[in-house]
């Protein structure tokens, strides 16, 4: 299909960031592309590989200008190790890696190595550490003792911190720990001192039993992963206690419910379970998997009709447009899986072997502000659940068609999938990531979280002023209908709640309420809206006001276990010892000329997790953290990796 060309503009913000980390420089370090050209980089790199399945030249020259249409627009952007290095020969074109690590020391140099060159080239790792013997066991090669999945763990983050990720940023991980292992108790503790293992994200994969015996207050089994033997009895609601306790006090661990995980892995009779996943948690992956990603901008599909009549909301959504979309970006991801540079032999043939592919969404947020529909409210989630049935219905058939063209995944053949059905050709389709920086790029909301702040601080970067970035849509409104003032701007900078502004109309409360004025359950059952039609994981953060107890904790993670969802990640406001408020405090609030208004005192702390982060990324930070990912609003910088 040929696309209809819908131009966007780059905005100021996005140019920045694309000149300080995507567009091609000289050896002077001058910019020498332009956003449109590195859209058609990107796009006749990604098309080539029409010509390799016997297509004709021109049938990849249509693909090339489909391709550079749906970014050009902002319609779908891929993720930024694509932005960065299609065309260049240069670092690999997928964000999320998961390593094995075998235990042996053998394995576990391997694993380090190929942690390494995977973040040389741009991508990041995810670890499992669960068959790792615990601390203190014998080694009978070496009559030595072994040092146990900590130490192992530590010294793949002392690597990681070696390593700049194609030159452009920190290297970002994760690792995970089955809630069996008898280190279990370590492994949730390890990030207790803040700094330590900075540069990996923890979480205990845990699946339904264990939930039910914390549920029951019962006992549960240790096993040792090297002899399958039991060591041990520990009070499943006291470790469950344990996690909610470190959640509530940095935000770590999460969760991942792994027998959750697995009803999508269809391939398990021949590789195995799934039993850790990619730095933001998404990308469940099995040992040298890797998987490319890409977003679709909902926000670009909002139809601006009179009067929703017969169809109610379903009118205000291009459909037509978005079903064309989505099958263009399914060929687009496909095509990235051949295109690619991989960092190891091994990688390339584990990732050919599935042919993953995560497809997910950002610009939800700002499609439900253009609606006028509230985030927290059921309406919203019936949106969001048709959306992702309909994107999954259309991802779907056009795997089954490019199937037919190339074939079927090559591990069909051996997966659990019904071999009477037609084949895909990819594994999975579906991811819904944390989109921090190319939804910076786009102009839109990240993921399908919810609108983090209506107003924040921006450096002016060619005349080094601070100056206020207003969400477009707020301000559009605010203006309209008569609410507008720098004041009110000035003061939802430095920490300000809509909610304390009598002025402003209840409905406009409502709709742009930010991520921390939604409560935890709303987040939760949200993100549980999208997943019954998402095959792999979403990334997203539940946000807790500062004041949220530890039992507020304990019910996210068991709402989130009880709906179904894949994973949870949690973060109450100002819980980080590091954490610096850059939006102000209450005494500031309180001496703000409002032009009269009468407000409430703002408990700011409870309203925001801004904090400065530790790379001082820029002179006015203004970073925040979401979808298990931190970004900075002012200069796009991201430990995410697919952001």
């Amino acid at each position: 299909m040929t696309l209809k060309e819908n131009k966007s503009e780059i905005t100021e913000q996005a140019r920045v960031i694309l000149n300080h980390r995507y567009l091609l420089k000289n050896s002077d370090n001058e910019v020498i592309e332009s956003p449109k050209e590195m859209f058609h980089r990107v796009a006749k790199a990604v098309s080539e590989v029409d010509k390799d399945y016997m297509k004709l030249n021109v049938e990849a020259v249509l693909s090339e200008k489909d391709f550079f249409t749906v970014m050009d627009t902002l319609e779908f952007l891929p993720n930024s190790p694509t932005l960065m290095n299609a065309g260049t020969k240069q670092g690999t074109l997928s964000a999320c890696f998961v390593l094995p690590l075998e235990d042996s020391m053998e394995g576990i140099m391997k694993a380090a190595h190929d942690a390494a060159m995977v973040q040389k080239f741009g991508g990041g790792t995810g670890f499992a550490l669960s068959k790792l013997r615990p601390k203190g066991s014998l080694i009978k090669s070496t009559h030595g003792i072994a040092c146990g999945p900590i130490e192992v763990l530590k010294t793949l983050s002392r690597v990681s911190s070696m390593i700049t990720q194609g030159g452009k940023r920190d290297g970002a991980n994760m690792a995970v720990m089955s809630i069996y292992h008898p280190d279990i108790l370590d492994f949730i503790d390890c990030k207790k001192v803040e700094g330590e293992i900075h540069n990996f994200n923890i979480s205990v994969g845990v699946d339904s039993n264990f939930m039910k015996a914390v549920e029951g207050n019962m006992e549960y089994n240790l096993i040792n992963p090297k002899t399958n033997e039991v060591t041990g009895q520990l009070n499943a609601r006291e470790v469950f206690n344990k996690i909610v306790d470190g959640a509530w006090t940095n935000g770590e661990p999460g969760m991942i419910f792994l027998d959750q995980v697995n009803t999508d892995n269809h391939v398990s009779e021949e590789y195995g379970e799934m039993i850790a996943t990619n730095p933001c948690g998404e990308q469940p992956l099995l040992g040298n998997e890797s998987c490319n990603l890409g977003s679709i901008n909902l926000a670009r599909f909002y139809k601006n009709i009179e009067k929703p009549s017969t169809f109610g909301w379903k009118e205000e959504i291009n459909w037509s447009h978005l079903e064309e979309v989505t099958r263009t970006s399914v060929h687009f991801l496909d095509n990235v899986i051949d295109a690619n540079k991989y960092a190891t032999p091994e990688i390339e043939e584990m990732t050919k072997a599935t042919r993953k592919i995560g497809l997910g969404i950002m610009g939800f947020a700002d499609l439900l502000i253009q609606m006028g529909v509230p985030y927290k409210s059921k309406q919203a989630r019936e949106i969001g659940s048709e959306i992702a049935k309909e994107i999954r219905q259309w991802a779907d058939d056009e795997s089954l068609e490019l199937a037919k063209a190339r074939g079927p995944f090559p591990a069909w053949g051996n997966s659990n999938y019904d071999k009477e059905t037609e084949a895909f050709r990819n594994h999975c389709r579906l991811t819904v990531a944390p989109t921090g920086t190319i939804s910076m790029i786009a102009d839109t909301s990240s993921g399908i979280e919810p609108t983090f702040a209506l107003v924040w601080k921006k450096q002016n970067i060619l005349e080094g002023k601070t100056l206020n970035y207003v969400n477009k849509y707020f301000e559009a409104d605010a203006i309209k209908h008569g609410f507008h003032s720098e004041d009110l701007m000035d003061y939802l900078a430095e920490g300000g709640s809509l909610e304390t502004v009598p002025q402003v109309p209840d409905w406009v409360k409502e709709v742009y309420a930010t991520a921390p004025e939604i409560s935890p359950e709303d987040h939760i059952l949200m993100q549980s809206a999208f997943q019954e039609a998402v095959d792999s994981g979403i990334s997203k953060t539940i946000n807790f006001a500062n004041s949220a107890t530890k039992e507020d904790v304990e019910n996210a993670y068991i709402l989130a276990w009880k709906t179904k969802c894949k994973g949870i990640t949690v973060y109450r406001a100002g819980s980080r010892e590091k954490e610096v408020l850059v939006k102000g405090n209450t005494d500031k609030v309180e001496q703000l000329p409002l032009d009269g208004f009468e407000h409430e005192e703002a408990e700011l702390a409870n309203k925001t997790n801004y904090r400065v982060p530790q790379h001082n990324c820029c002179e006015t930070p203004t970073v925040v953290f979401e979808s298990g990912c931190e970004t900075c609003k002012s200069c796009g910088y991201s430990v995410c990796l697919i952001s």
